[in-house]
């Protein structure tokens, strides 16, 4: 029985590890800690092949200068994933299901499509795994069945809704003339308001946020902290892609951690399946 006791200690350091990178992947927090492994595992090598003690202790210095200035540094990735973290624990969310008075992918698809049509400026934000609870106080709360007269009508200035985002949850537009937060990203520097408060609430939660430009026309979409940006006659089934992934389900990349207990258990079997043998 002895050996059992390395197996999960094992088991516990490669999935923590594991949902670290998994959720850190494609980030600059990502990115960063990818550098530093490479760069530490480098002159670990060296030093104490070497034997270098005075390189090897100041190693060991600058691991806990990262590890405390990192906090700071990357603050929004951190307190996104503490935040995914902290969801496993909100049981009250409603079940997926959707009937004739939930948002699909194809109706919501043909609404940014008309509001790209018409140059209509608009911004969403997905409810995904993070509550998004906290920018819905900031607007005024609707909880209405979407509706492209309903759309329309809420993002047509000069009306008191247009300005600011709607927030979708459980296929319902949960509300409207929502404040959210605004990127410091150096790269969008040269682009307008709604870019900047679509990105940050996607840097802040794992939120998918869609947006049409008033001014081209063009659909954008931002996710993790990343914005891409379409043509206003692009093919509507890439629109469609991006609003699946917004729209949460089982399957969903939200359920991170459920799929990788499964990943866990299907290891964990194989495992015993090995001893037996």
């Amino acid at each position: 029985m002895e050996f059992i006791s390395p197996i999960i200690q094992i088991i516990i350091l490669w999935f923590s590890i594991y949902a670290i990178l998994k959720r850190a992947k494609g980030s600059r927090f990502g990115q960063a800690l990818m550098g530093v492994g490479i760069l530490v595992t480098i002159l670990a090598l060296f030093t104490y092949l070497l034997n270098f003690t005075v390189l090897a202790a100041l190693i060991k210095y600058l691991l806990i200068y990262f590890a405390i200035s990192s906090v700071v540094i990357f603050q929004p990735e951190i307190r996104r994933f503490l935040a995914t973290i902290g969801a496993l624990g909100n049981f009250d969310r409603q079940s997926q299901s959707y009937d004739n008075d939930k948002l699909t992918p194809e109706s919501f698809t043909e609404i940014i499509k008309e509001l790209s049509i018409k140059k209509m400026g608009a911004l969403f934000a997905f409810e995904r795994g993070i509550s998004l609870r906290g920018y819905e106080e900031t607007g005024v709360r609707l909880d209405a069945v979407i509706s492209p007269e309903l759309i329309v009508t809420i993002f047509t200035p000069p009306l008191p809704l247009h300005d600011g985002g709607a927030i979708i949850r459980n296929g319902r537009l949960a509300s409207a003339h929502c404040l959210f937060p605004v990127s410091h990203n150096s790269a969008l520097a040269r682009n307008g308001m709604r870019h900047r408060a679509m990105v940050g609430i996607s840097e802040e939660t794992d939120a998918v946020s869609i947006m049409v430009s008033e001014e081209t026309g063009n659909i954008c979409v931002a996710y993790k902290g990343k914005l891409v940006t379409f043509k206003q006659d692009c093919d509507p089934a890439i629109i469609m892609r991006w609003v699946r992934k917004a729209i949460p389900d089982d399957s969903s990349e939200s359920n991170f951690f459920p799929k990788q207990i499964k990943s866990l258990k299907k290891f964990w079997n194989n495992i015993l399946q090995g001893i037996e043998k």
